[in-house]
Formats: C-alpha cells, structure tokens, sequence
C-alpha cells in the first residue's frame, strides 16, 4: 500500500495490518484484501459481489469524517448495496460483455458515503456518473479461464467509487450514469426503497467460486447418500452450466488458481470432508491424495444448465466406483441462497472459523457482539476500531 499511494497519518486504517494511507488507497487495499480470499457474499443477477467494495469504500469514508451511529453506518452500507446491485444488473443488460463487480461496485459506494460527505442531489448524480464512467470494465471470464490476483476487479472499483465521490465534492462533473438513468434500465430503478435487494444475496459455503459449489453439493449428495471414501473412486462426471465448465484446472500452481478451479475443490471436499483455508492453501496444493481424485474429473457443459444461469445456478455428478458401481446425483444447487438459506448459527460459524484461521481469534467475538447490536451503537468508527490495525 505505500509503494502505490503513500503514507499519511490521519488517513483511513487498513484491514487487520497497521498503517494509514489516503481513503482511495485504503478502499483499494481492503477490498483486494477481501477479495483475494473467494468466501464473500454475493448476487446471482449480478454475478459478483456488492459487499466486498461498499464495505471497504465505506469505512474509508467512516475513518476521516465525522463520526456517525451505528444505526447510520448500517443505513448507508444498505443504500450501498441496494444502488451497486442495481447498477450491476443494469450493467449486464446494457452491455454486450461479462465485466468484473469493479464496473459497478463504485456507484454503491457513492451512495454509501453521500451522507457522510454531505452530497446534495446534485453532487451525488455527478458522482454516479463519474464512478460508472471510470469504473474498470474488465473481462470477468478471461480471470476465469486464466485465474491471477485480479480477482473480481473490486479493488479498483471501491478505488473509483471513493475518488469519485470526492471530486464531485470539489465540483468535478460526471452524469449522467447510463446504468441508472437510461430509460432501458427504469424498471430496475423503480422499486428502490421498497424491494431489498439485499435480501437476495447468497452467503458461500465454502471460500471457492460460488459456480463451482452446486457441483460440491452434487458431490457430497451421493458422499453422504453411499457412505464411499476417495480411495473408492474411478471417475467422476460433473454436468454444470458453462460458466462453471471453464473454471478447468485440475492442478492449480497458487491459492488464486484453487479458488477458480471446479475439479480441484471438488476434490478436496472428497478427500478432506470439508473445504476451508487450508483445503485451497499452498500445502493442499501438493496433496497427492487430492490431485489424484481431481484428475479423474470429467467436467461437461450442460445446456439445460446453461440456460437457466444466471438466476439459478444447477450442477449434477456422476461417480463410478472401483467396484463398477455408478451413483448419480439429483440435480444440485449451493447452499447459502436466499431460498436455501444458512441460519444465524452456521454464518456466526463460519465467522469465527475464518477469524481463527486468520490468526484473529481474540478480536473476532468483540466484531460479532458489534454487529449484532449494530442499530444501538453510538459510533460507527468503533467498528473500524475493532477491524482495523495489526494487533
């Protein structure tokens, strides 16, 4: 973070490390940092995710302006997620490729920080207009079919969507914002404020590609149904929507790669039972017993599959066994959807499973008791308190 924007000691705070840099290069760095490792939450209409860059545009805003409750900070990360859900389906019906969550995330964050920088009306059209101009419209398939640390784009994205708002403070013009205002898109506009789009998202079950997981489900379906280990195996065919047929890596060399493979964790959950940061991590990579399982995968392009995504995301599996026995799956989707939905105690798990791997054990149940109390809080900035810093 130095090296790319500076140092500044009354700057915005960096997630779980030390040190304060401006609040574009702060928003830049956590949200890289959130989407390096693929458990974040997520829209099916949007193919991406909302959160990772709003959360992170907004607490750089919450570090250097005046501090607001709880219930206000909570507010504004709703708006956010409601106007960066909206303009990423917006974007996907207006244009002819498949971008990253970086070409919209930035309007979500205009909107989540317009109150705290006091935008009129006025300044907040020019902001969304100049955040959906400057948003990075990268190609989402090509990090799929050749996976790096670009990830989903987002870190560029909240580094948009904080400048923007900023310079349309200080009068720098930008509307209109095509995905907010075409007439095209109206429809999508109309029911703000009484549809919540948020209520909509998934929650993962595992820190992999969420195409790859109704496979993982498909999987486990006969695993639990047939009570086989991996050793048992001889092949395995999976039958996904095409999305998901190009995540095909069956070795992948980084972290990066494994999180966009769909026969390696696949795989691990074989092997393993479970898939979490040690099952996508540099030792599980050289796991002979898991690459041995993901070479026998067969990954096939489904049409009817296909045709349903991206509003309902399907996969089956077929397994054969040593013994010449085949087991076939039902149709499977993930779990953590709206319509499959984890409850409170499996996300308070998963919660505190992620902060221990981390190394975060000792601040992770103070973060949980804020969030559940969140709307009584005095001060948002309490949150940033407790995640940011290295301790």
């Amino acid at each position: 973070a130095p090296l790319l924007f500076g140092t500044s000691p009354t700057g915005a705070r960096l997630f779980f490390a030390d040190g304060r840099t401006s609040p574009a290069g702060a928003a830049f760095v956590n949200a890289s940092t959130i989407d390096s490792f693929d458990a974040h939450d997520g829209h099916p209409l949007t193919k991406g995710h909302a959160g990772c860059g709003v959360l992170s545009g907004l607490m750089a805003f919450a570090d250097v302006h005046d501090d607001i409750s709880g219930a206000d900070g909570l507010a504004s990360l709703i708006a956010g997620y409601e106007v960066a859900i909206r303009a990423g389906i917006a974007l996907h019906q207006t244009a002819p490729d498949y971008h990253t969550s970086g070409a919209w995330v930035g309007l979500g964050i205009v909107a989540a920080g317009a109150r705290l920088l006091g935008l009129d009306g006025s300044m907040l059209r020019e902001a969304l207009g100049i955040a959906e101009y400057n948003g990075p419209r990268s190609q989402m398939m090509r990090c799929i079919d050749h996976p790096t640390m670009l990830k989903d784009g987002s870190g560029w994205g909240a580094m948009v969507g904080v400048s923007s708002a900023y310079l349309a403070k200080a009068g720098f013009t930008g509307a209109p914002a095509i995905t907010a205002e075409d007439p095209v898109v109206e429809p999508l506009w109309s029911d703000l404020g009484s549809r919540w789009r948020l209520s909509e998202q998934y929650i993962k079950a595992y820190p992999v590609c969420r195409w790859a997981q109704p496979a993982m489900e498909a999987v486990m379906q006969l695993k639990r149904e047939h009570r086989f280990d991996s050793p048992d195996i001889s092949s395995i065919r999976l039958r996904t929507f095409h999305e998901a047929s190009r995540l095909k890596i069956w070795n992948p060399p980084t972290t990066e790669v494994a999180q966009y493979s769909l026969p390696f964790p696949v795989a691990a959950l074989l092997v393993k039972g479970e898939v979490g940061p040690d099952e996508i991590g540099t030792t599980a990579l050289a796991d002979s017993a898991i690459l041995s399982v993901a070479k026998r995968i067969e990954v096939i392009d489904d049409p009817e599959f296909s045709r349903l995504f991206p509003s309902e995301r399907w996969a089956s599996a077929s397994i054969k066994l040593r013994d010449g026995v085949t087991l076939e799956s039902r149709p499977a989707v993930a779990r953590g959807s709206a319509e499959n939905a984890f409850s409170d105690e499996e996300i308070v798990a998963k919660f505190h499973l992620l902060m221990e791997s981390a190394g975060c054990t000792a601040r992770a149940q103070e973060i949980a008791d804020y969030v559940w109390g969140m709307e009584r809080e005095l001060s948002f900035r309490k949150l940033a308190d407790m995640i940011c810093g290295g301790r």
